[in-house]
């Protein structure tokens, strides 16, 4: 079924079932929507960008007691009575909110998320702990009593003060987010996120700012629990503590876990299953357990045992199946419908200009030496090969040059400047583009994904204009782009297919596309002809050359000689992080250190020891 039609189905039931269904299951519908805002914020900070957090009921107590304090302040009211605005204290409240949610999250996300491993979680416990207990200190809050006399919300003169009413508003706001965040997901924006998961040394090689990312990220799920709140508070019309405290912001995650964390639609079906379980439970008699025994905890902990050990990926892909969709992104994109701008075109240098030079690099690991005082250029329209023995330090000498890591001595200079100490993001917004011995994709998304990945510096358009779809000319042009490269790396009909189910040499194809995509000067390939066949090569060696005669400068790292001797203009060779030999393939070819290095002994050390 399409998506479209699928919509449409659910629309359809949903009004029918909103004017048959008792008031108590509307209500209860009510809290599945307010919680499902909260959930979706989860699945893309935590199943999309991989940040695990325990402290968004605090952000929805932000949410809920902004609006609870405005619309109940004394000195507020009676300073607003008579202008005819009393009634927007709500909408004030909401945006107090927000302010205050997306002050506190970029503050505590710029120092929390560089922590890795449990670190980070550990820490979203303790300011969540922190929030619950300040919201039951402070008295002009309500303390551990709560806030009463909270006004319904109205539009006009029509109160929104029932749960039917009101929950048209909630549902609406949720459908809204679905709406936007498929957007954003479904986008440029989108696949930098996507990246931050597992990818992030690569997200940076293509010049994204990891960090400014997962800060972006952390705020839109706040900004979104503080919503949550406002809908609470409105629909409850009473606050107190209890809904913010650290097992609330465990039952988010759960929920978010039994619908699917990686799937948007997962989250509203997470939030109803645990919802309407939840008010099963309560009821269930306990004479089962007895009275002294949590029935919820007993049931919701055999039930998350059994979705994780039978449903990891959550409930929402087997029960998209039925409807033969279950991918959490739309591949499909109407290119007649949005024609492409024109995306930004680097020069590339002249001919012999030096694009890359390293200076005396040297880099230690305590007291490991892999590289020693290491001196290299790279010229445009030349193909310069790295090579050595195993563990000679070639991948240790390749990241420096990209700036994936940094030298203990000298530097290494780009396009003439400087680059000590510069993250990758820098390299790649000069015109450095690079592939990786261990190959980093997307893998689960398809080839053009990926591939229009690299062209990420090349757009423009931000989070608002991919969120509201202002971005769709441009996106347009990014994937034909990728779509070029694709074609022109000899991937054709692979764009739709996901990149894991390629071979392990097509997956290092897709890489160089993904580096051509974002129009480089330089390139860097670390071992491009792995796991590549006989003709494979040959189609591999036949694009370097092609892109070689385009100006492009390229290093390659390889095992593969013959490949090597045949397609390199100048060769360098390392053992044990030091340089060996320098030349063209066939002085290299018969150097005795070089022979020395990989045969173990040469013809000149043979012929002095007979």
């Amino acid at each position: 079924m399409k998506r479209t039609y699928f919509n449409i189905l659910c629309s359809l039931l949903f009004i029918i079932a909103w004017s048959l269904l008792p008031d108590f299951t509307i209500s209860l519908l009510d809290y599945v929507g307010i919680y499902s805002v909260v959930v979706l914020g989860l699945v893309v900070m935590t199943g999309i960008a991989g940040m695990t957090s325990f402290g968004q009921a605090a952000f929805v107590g932000i949410g809920a007691y902004s609006t609870g304090w405005i619309c109940t302040s004394a000195p507020i009211i009676e300073m607003l009575e008579g202008t005819g605005l009393v009634s927007l204290l709500p909408w004030a409240g909401l945006l107090l909110g927000l302010i205050i949610a997306g002050v506190l999250a970029w503050f505590l996300g710029l120092l929390t998320l560089n922590l890795s491993s449990f670190y980070l979680p550990l820490c979203t416990i303790a300011w969540g702990l922190s929030f619950f207990y300040l919201f039951g200190t402070l008295e002009f809050l309500g303390g551990h009593t709560g806030m009463t006399g909270i006004p319904a919300l109205s539009l006009g003169h029509f109160k929104l003060d029932t749960s039917r009413t009101f929950g048209i508003v909630i549902w609406l706001a949720l459908f809204f987010f679905i709406w936007i965040l498929n957007n954003l997901i479904n986008s440029r924006e989108g696949r930098a996120i996507q990246a931050l998961k597992t990818n992030r040394l690569m997200a940076e090689s293509m010049g994204i700012h990891t960090t400014a990312y997962r800060a972006k990220v952390f705020l839109l799920a706040a900004l979104m629990a503080s919503t949550s709140g406002w809908l609470y508070t409105h629909f409850q019309r009473f606050i107190n503590p209890t809904p913010f405290n650290l097992s609330a912001s465990i039952e988010y995650i759960f929920m978010a876990v039994i619908g699917g964390v990686g799937y948007l639609w997962g989250a509203v079906l997470g939030a109803g299953i645990f919802t309407f379980t939840k008010n099963y439970l309560q009821d269930m008699p306990t004479h089962i357990f007895g009275n002294n025994v949590s029935t919820e905890a007993i049931i919701f902990g055999i039930l998350m045992l059994i979705i994780l050990q039978y449903y990891a990926n959550g409930l929402w892909p087997r029960f998209a199946r039925l409807f033969n969709f279950v991918s959490p992104i739309n591949n499909e994109f109407p290119f007649d419908k949005y024609p492409a701008s024109h995306l930004s075109v680097r020069q590339i240098p002249a001919s012999d200009t030096t694009l890359l030079k390293a200076n005396k690099v040297t880099k230690r690991f305590g007291g490991l030496v892999a590289n020693q005082s290491i001196s290299l250029h790279l010229k445009a329209g030349e193909i310069h090969a790295l090579i050595g023995p195993n563990g000679a330090g070639k991948s240790t000498f390749f990241n420096i040059l990209s700036g994936v890591d940094v030298s203990t001595e000298g530097h290494v200079e780009f396009l003439g400047e400087n680059m000590f100490a510069r993250p990758a993001r820098d390299y790649a917004q000069r015109g450095l583009g690079r592939t990786f011995q261990h190959v980093r994709l997307l893998k689960n998304q398809p080839v053009i994904e990926n591939v229009a990945l690299g062209a990420h510096l090349r757009g423009r358009c931000g989070w608002f204009a991919s969120m509201f779809r202002l971005d769709r000319k441009e996106e347009s042009a990014l994937r034909i782009e990728a779509l070029k490269q694709i074609r022109r790396c000899g991937l054709d009909g692979s764009e739709n297919l996901p990149a894991s189910s390629l071979s392990l040499g097509k997956q290092r194809i897709i890489e160089i596309a993904r580096a051509l995509a974002g129009q480089p000067v330089a390139l860097l390939l670390d071992e491009p002809a792995a796991g590549l066949r006989h003709l494979e090569k040959k189609a591999l060696a036949d694009l370097l050359l092609q892109l070689k005669s385009e100006g492009l400068g390229i290093l390659i790292i390889e095992h593969d000689m013959e490949f090597v001797m045949h397609l390199a203009d100048r060769i360098t060779v390392i053992d044990f992080g030091n340089v060996i030999a320098e030349g063209a393939p066939a002085e290299i070819q018969v150097n005795p250190r070089v022979l020395d290095a990989y045969l173990g002994v040469s013809d000149e050390t043979m012929a002095s020891k007979t």
